[in-house]
């Protein structure tokens, strides 16, 4: 037993995907892709895919958020793990990429369960509140411009259930979180936002470094 989190090593880590990731041929074809493409950094990586897959699953989730859709992959795997019935809005600008995301939904067999929105974020987001459907979401995951994670926090905060999740992305930053010398945009935000998050009353949270660090934020009723 480790008093704290393990550091891994890449032998270990090769050993964590071997004994873990079922990867499916057409999520690995995609995260391949990804990676000849510009950005591919944004790209999750499979063992994240995996844990929100089965994170939605267990929560038999039926309605999702995401903030950030980039290449696909973190759509295709929520989708893959909604019902039949299930619905996934799906929120980014960039038209190239998400073409990518259309193709392999629509060979997945679940572009029907995903309404993507070409449009900001902030203005889809605050579009389902008008709209009356505050609490109606169960799942939500946000993996975008990090200037805006609190705006983002707070709408989908609105959307989500009681006792809904929501998953935020990047939250360590590849360490630079800690690094008094790195003080961009992006960093200073994402360490505003894991401070306000911490002191959230609203929400049970637990930060995990799992890729470039997860926060899991449960809804408290």
């Amino acid at each position: 037993m480790s008093p704290r989190t393990l550091n891994l090593t890449p032998e270990l880590y090769t050993y964590l995907l071997a004994h873990s990731v079922r990867e499916p041929a057409l999520l690995q074809q995609l995260r391949q892709e990804t990676q000849r493409l510009p950005g591919a950094a944004m790209q999750i990586a499979p063992e994240q895919g995996q844990f929100m897959h089965l994170l939605v699953r267990l929560m038999g989730a039926r309605r999702a958020l995401e903030i950030g859709v980039f290449t696909g992959y973190s759509s295709l795997v929520v989708a893959l793990a909604l019902p039949a019935d299930g619905r996934l809005v799906a929120c980014d600008i960039d038209p190239v990429t998400t073409q990518v995301a259309r193709r392999y939904w629509e060979q997945a067999g679940v572009a029907h369960k995903i309404d993507l929105r070409l449009a900001p974020a902030q203005e889809t987001l605050a579009g389902l509140l008008a709209q009356g459907e505050a609490g109606q979401y169960d799942f939500a995951f946000i993996d975008a411009d990090k200037e805006n994670y609190w705006t983002y926090y707070e709408h989908c905060l609105q959307l989500l259930r009681p006792g809904g999740l929501m998953v935020v992305d990047n939250v360590l930053w590849g360490g630079r979180v800690v690094d008094p010398q790195v003080q961009d945009a992006a960093t200073r935000a994402i360490r505003t936002f894991n401070d306000k998050v911490y002191r959230d009353e609203r929400v049970l949270l637990s930060m995990l470094p799992v890729a470039d660090g997860l926060t899991l934020v449960w809804k408290r009723p």
